[in-house]
């Protein structure tokens, strides 16, 4: 039985029904495709009981015996990448064209993982003054993941590839708007070959979060989302002595330095902002540029922004997706409102779009001043910031300036000066002349509220394992 709610979520059910709160509601138009049962307390109970045996038989294991499973995996996504890509569509409205781009960057990274984490989960023998001593990397338990929307597969991926490969099982609570792909992901994973319990999607609530993070057998938990959801979590992980790492979105800045290549901007800066409708944590947010330069930078960004074509995301000619839901859409509506309330300039757009579709007009904010509310806010939608300074250390100082550290970039043809500059912003990652940017050997993460703790690369792997000390005296 399909359960329809209300716009405050509302739910009308029989007496014995399974509550849904977890639907694919199509934000293009905006009408729902599917929805799922919530899960009960005891079939929580029954995927603890089955991550915890797979647990311990996968102890006895040996690293190279998983990487046929996980190397099948990739094989799968690459067969079902457009049924994989429809449903990412679905659930939050991506370009379809993106979709495909996200579902090729999971099948990397589970690639990645597959060949290289047998030689990284190698012993790491230790220089001491007398004796011989080594760490071996050992797997730790269950690890409770929860992750959000606006990458549907790869936050999945990320996590559970290289958990894969360290032995420990996953239990995912994702988005309750992308259940779609989250399902689809797990049944893939059991129809490559990978043991029962291996990747456990449950829809699930908080409370019943907050449970399984108690329970001994789950050894760390790990949340991509806002900072109350990461606060919540960390909060539940530190009253159950439970490791955790957390990326809660960011406000990033783009420093355009005195001598940075135009050519290459115009290129760049547009996309950085508007990738995945702006709806990226890592999306450049804050546009800092010499005074000199902010009238052209402006009509740069105008230039790239008047292009964009709003519509179907699956249409290729498409270039502007619609929000992931109805809700996104009035929170940015109102973050803009209040930005130009309070003395910020709106040079273009402004405007949710009235009819199908959770579209927003793409948007150019200026002179924001440090008491605007919105001045340290994340605008996850299409709206650039563009912010004049007077100097390279104004520059630094304005994006310092924030709760936020998650990432950045700096732009200049100067490449020594601008890691210079890079390493003086209080940041998880900087990029050089280029937008953010994913890649399994690199680490992902932030600091101050955006986080703490790296995925991907061997500090993902390392994330959840135990570091063994082995220690052999003279």
């Amino acid at each position: 039985m399909v359960v329809r709610i209300s716009n405050r979520f509302t739910f009308f059910i029989a007496k014995g029904e399974k509550v849904m709160t977890y639907q694919t509601i199509y934000p293009y138009t905006g009408k729902q495709m599917y929805a799922y049962p919530n899960a009960t307390d005891q079939e929580v109970n029954q995927a603890l009981d089955t991550a915890h045996a797979l647990y311990q038989k996968w102890r006895n294991e040996t690293v190279a015996s998983r990487k046929p499973q996980l190397l099948a995996i990739a094989t799968l996504m690459k067969d079902r990448r457009q049924q994989l890509s429809e449903k990412i569509v679905y659930d939050m409205g991506k370009l379809l064209t993106e979709a495909q781009a996200e579902v090729d960057l999971c099948v990397r990274i589970v690639e990645y993982y597959a060949k290289n984490a047998e030689k990284m989960l190698q012993p790491v023998e230790l220089q001491v003054p007398m004796g011989k001593a080594k760490y071996v990397k050992q797997a730790t338990g269950i690890i409770m993941a929860v992750e959000p929307w606006n990458f549907p597969l790869y936050q999945i991926v990320r996590v559970f590839a290289p958990n894969y490969m360290v032995g420990n099982p996953m239990l995912l609570k994702d988005a309750s708007i992308c259940p779609t792909s989250a399902q689809a992901f797990a049944d893939l994973v059991l129809e490559a070959g990978a043991p029962k319990g291996a990747l456990t999607n449950l829809f699930i609530d908080y409370d019943q979060v907050a449970r399984i993070i108690a329970d001994d057998r789950v050894a760390g938990v790990c949340l991509t989302g806002s900072e109350r959801g990461g606060a919540s979590v960390a909060q539940e992980a530190g009253k159950n002595l439970k490791k955790a790492t957390l990326e809660l979105g960011g406000n990033d800045a783009f420093i355009v330095l005195a001598d940075a290549d135009w050519n290459l901007l115009r290129k760049v800066a547009p996309a950085a902002r508007l990738d995945n409708a702006g709806q990226v944590c890592t999306s450049s947010k804050r546009f800092i540029v010499p005074a000199e330069q902010k009238a052209e930078f402006i009509e740069l960004m105008q230039t790239a922004f008047s292009k964009l074509k709003m519509g179907n995301p699956m249409n290729p000619e498409t270039t502007l997706a619609p929000l992931s839901s109805k809700a996104a859409q009035q929170k940015l509506q109102q973050q803009v409102d209040l930005a130009v309330q309070h003395g910020a300039r709106l040079v273009m757009g402004g405007h949710a779009v009235t009819g199908q579709g959770f579209f927003f007009e793409p948007t150019i904010l200026t002179d924001i001043t440090p008491d605007n509310p919105i001045f340290d806010q994340e605008l996850f939608g299409p709206v650039a910031m563009i912010y004049a300074v007077d100097s390279e250390d104004e520059a630094i100082k304005l994006a310092n300036n924030s709760k936020f550290g998650l990432g950045g970039t700096v732009f200049s043809q100067n490449l020594e000066h601008a890691q210079q500059v890079a390493s003086r912003i209080e940041t998880g990652m900087t990029f050089i002349n280029s937008g953010w940017d994913s890649i399994p050997e690199i680490p992902f993460g932030g600091v101050k509220h955006s986080g703490f703790g790296r995925e991907l690369g061997m500090q993902g792997l390392d994330a959840f394992v135990n570091e063994h000390l082995i220690y052999i005296k003279d």
